[in-house]
């Protein structure tokens, strides 16, 4: 396959950034599917690293890894390339040219370096000269459209050879993950039929993702209120009026704690109304399944101008909505969706 040209690249990546952002996968979380299969690779190829390493336009997040630890029950067999000392403080992410992965990438194939040192462009890597890695196998990760979003890898620190068997069991075991991302997508489809009953509901709703609030989804009362803005954008900033309140210290809490929050009676200038308003809003965290760590909050915003407390259907309402896209959380749903009512609109406050 022919090396794509910068603009190509570029491209892609965006491409990638997108897809990983709908499936959940943009961030440097751990997950125990992805950490399952970086262990089976390293078990299987007998290598003391590996990994299951997703690739954006910007960086690479290794959401599943194996590496060896201070303890000798826990550590691939030592003959078979395993080190004595600890890197389980090895970081979960890199900048999106260290390494051979981007390699692997760009050229849609799989890379087997026996020993890196008989490539001259590989000799200064910086997976080289910080970890003193020497071999490496790399395979692409694609999903069940073919799309490469990344790469299923192990390296060791000492040079080997990656034969056959070995090259052909790492690409069937990268193929085990169609299934994690063809579920994504039924379940992605699920979420939207829940979305279509959220663009119809009378108060403002939005999802947010990750610890940076991104907006994946607002329906349309959240739109009319408080300005249609482009989907995947910081809150913080397409949302100054909001920031202002301190609505966001309340979403950081909730996504810290994983317990919700709540903003009590903001009076909030809005789009749709000549005089400001009175809002409380609920912010619950979500995940993308039991065991998966915070994906993100649903915050959900009532009126309650005029009223001494906000009425009981309106809680009612809300309580009902939080249940409903927990339950989809729970059966293993991922934190991501189209957005469909986000729209490239301006706003103010």
């Amino acid at each position: 396959m022919d090396p794509l040209s910068s603009d190509q690249a570029r491209l892609a990546g965006e491409q990638r950034r997108l897809r990983l952002q709908i499936l959940g996968l943009n961030t440097v979380e751990a997950e125990a599917t992805f950490d399952r299969v970086a262990r089976l690779a390293a078990g299987f190829t007998q290598s003391p690293l590996a990994m299951v390493n997703f690739i954006d336009d910007e960086r690479q997040m290794f959401r599943g890894m194996y590496v060896p630890t201070a303890s000798t029950e826990d550590r691939v067999h030592p003959e078979g390339g395993g080190v004595a000392f600890d890197l389980s403080e090895l970081s979960r992410e890199a900048p999106g040219d260290h390494g051979f992965c981007p390699h692997v990438v760009a050229q849609g194939s799989q890379l087997a370096l026996d020993d890196v040192f008989d490539y001259p462009r590989f000799k200064g890597n910086p997976l080289v000269n910080d970890l003193g890695v020497r071999s490496y196998l790399g395979t692409p990760l694609r999903d069940h459209t073919g799309m490469i979003l990344g790469t299923v890898c192990v390296a060791d620190f000492k040079p080997r050879t990656w034969d056959r068997g070995l090259r052909e069991g790492m690409q069937e075991l990268t193929e085990t993950l169609l299934s994690e991302f063809r579920l994504r997508d039924s379940l992605l489809a699920q979420q939207q039929e829940l979305f279509a009953v959220f663009d119809g509901a009378p108060f403002p709703i939005m999802l947010t993702e990750g610890p940076d609030h991104l907006l994946r989804y607002a329906n349309g009362r959240q739109g009319a209120a408080f300005g249609r803005v482009p989907q995947f954008s910081p809150g913080r900033t397409v949302l100054p009026g909001l920031e202002s309140l301190g609505l966001f210290h309340a979403l950081d809490e909730a996504f810290r704690t994983g317990r919700p929050s709540q903003l009590s009676r903001a009076r909030v200038a809005t789009h749709d109304s000549s005089v400001p308003q009175d809002f409380t809003f609920l912010c619950t965290p979500v995940r993308t399944s039991p065991s998966a760590p915070i994906s993100g909050v649903l915050t959900v915003a009532m009126n309650v101008t005029g009223q001494a407390h906000p009425g009981a259907e309106q809680q009612a309402f809300a309580a009902n909505v939080q249940e409903r896209f927990e339950r989809l959380g729970a059966a293993g749903l991922p934190g991501g969706a189209q957005g469909r009512r986000m729209e490239n609109a301006g706003h103010h406050h």
